[in-house]
């Protein structure tokens, strides 16, 4: 089968790898769509330890069950899934937090990915989808799920309802225009994006209908936002988190750029900011957002760069430069 095979530091391959083996529990999918994730660039760029050359990566996924080692999941049905591996057992799942598993494993980082004709899974890490429903919209399952779980997360700490605040997001990548598009689908009117891509500030007020700035010209306004996502997740995003969110007010961290950076405690704690971080999303939301893309919740989607996996390696190149409008690349064997 064709896989595109990250092959070193900013370099991915359309190569030939054997086709997956079926295990007990699992399923072989034939990958009908498979977008390229701010964690794959990470990747791309060497910049992830626990992804080496000779990986296939790629987990945001929908396919269709070729062979199936699970009696829930036949021949021939359509499914997106969670690409973390979960135990089941562990006290993070049982509580229905699988995000947290203490023993999680994931597709596309310490097992073969989704950028392939074929790739295997575990049948308990699969999500129901209804079957019209589009591959391209459903690949978009798992970021959509991230900004679901993260706001989700956050209104529970808000002191008045999402709707009455002021939000600030900063980045407008896939993360950044899912929340937008969700937060202003919740009944949000407020919603300012800082992103330095033009393309992609285009697209944004085009599609989410939300206020933009290019965070190299200018600087939000201190002390003016109820509610900041941080997107980005560097340092100087941070720092800009921290700053522009109100006393009282909620600072939600999604993106990981930067591994570590100081963080203004003293405003932190006198202000009573609350600050959440958010990993990924669990199983329940994945199936919480299906529906949600499926009833248009998020749009429709239009603005999904569409592409085969024959020119993978352009896109990765496309996006490490800057050169794609869109914030979420899809790719179709």
């Amino acid at each position: 089968m064709k896989a595109l095979v990250y092959t070193q530091p900013n370099e991915v391959q359309l190569l030939d790898r054997p086709a997956p083996t079926l295990d007990s529990g699992e399923v072989i999918l034939k990958i009908e769509a498979v977008g390229i994730c701010g964690s794959d660039m990470h990747a791309y760029h060497g910049h992830d330890p626990r992804r080496k050359p000779g990986l296939v990566l790629g987990h945001e996924f929908c396919g269709t069950v070729l062979e199936s080692a699970s009696p829930f999941y036949a021949k021939g049905v359509r499914v997106t899934g969670n690409p973390l591996i979960t135990c089941g057992t562990c006290d993070y799942c049982v509580q229905g937090r699988n995000n947290l598993c203490s023993n999680r494993t994931m597709v596309g980082m310490t097992r073969p990915g989704a950028f392939a004709d074929q790739m295997s899974i575990p049948a308990a890490s699969l999500i129901e989808m209804p079957q019209d429903m589009s591959a391209i919209h459903a690949a978009v399952t798992e970021p959509a799920a991230t900004a679901l779980h993260a706001i989700n997360l956050s209104m529970r700490v808000l002191v008045r309802p999402i709707q009455e605040c002021r939000v600030l997001i900063l980045g407008g990548g896939a993360i950044g225009m899912l929340s937008a598009l969700l937060l202003k689908n919740y009944g949000c009117m407020d919603v300012t994006v800082a992103e330095v891509n033009p393309l992609r500030r285009e697209q944004l007020s085009q599609h989410a209908k939300v206020k933009t700035y290019n965070p190299k010209d200018e600087n939000p306004k201190d002390d003016h936002y109820d509610y900041v996502m941080d997107a980005v997740g560097s340092k100087a995003t941070r720092i800009t988190a921290l700053a522009a969110v109100k006393a009282g007010g909620v600072v939600m961290h999604v993106g990981l750029q930067d591994w570590a950076s100081e963080i203004d405690m003293r405003r932190l704690t006198l202000a009573e900011i609350t600050l959440l971080g958010t990993y990924t999303y669990t199983t329940a939301d994945l199936r919480a957002t299906v529906a949600a893309i499926y009833r248009g919740a998020f749009g429709d989607l239009a603005w999904v760069d569409v592409r085969p996996m024959a020119d993978g390696a352009q896109a990765f190149m496309d996006l490490d430069q800057g050169k794609a409008a869109s914030a979420k690349v899809i790719l179709t064997p």
